[in-house]
């Protein structure tokens, strides 16, 4: 699982959400950072798709580490 904000979001970190990155099929910077999921639901997120990146590998290498 990994933290995003949604796209747009105010300042006070309303916004904020969990994804669970085993759904994630593409992610996509077109110039905002899109995500489209396995069932063909797409997120637009604050975070640039670099970052996105960073957060699942740091989530997978923290489900394989133990």
């Amino acid at each position: 699982m990994i933290k995003l904000t949604k796209f747009n979001s105010d300042s006070n970190k309303k916004g904020e959400f969990i994804l669970n990155a085993e759904i994630i099929e593409t992610i996509e910077q077109t110039p905002d950072t899109v995500i489209t999921l396995l069932n063909g639901k797409k997120l637009i997120v604050d975070e640039r798709m670099d970052e996105v990146v960073r957060r699942v590998m740091t989530y997978r290498r923290a489900l394989h580490k133990y």
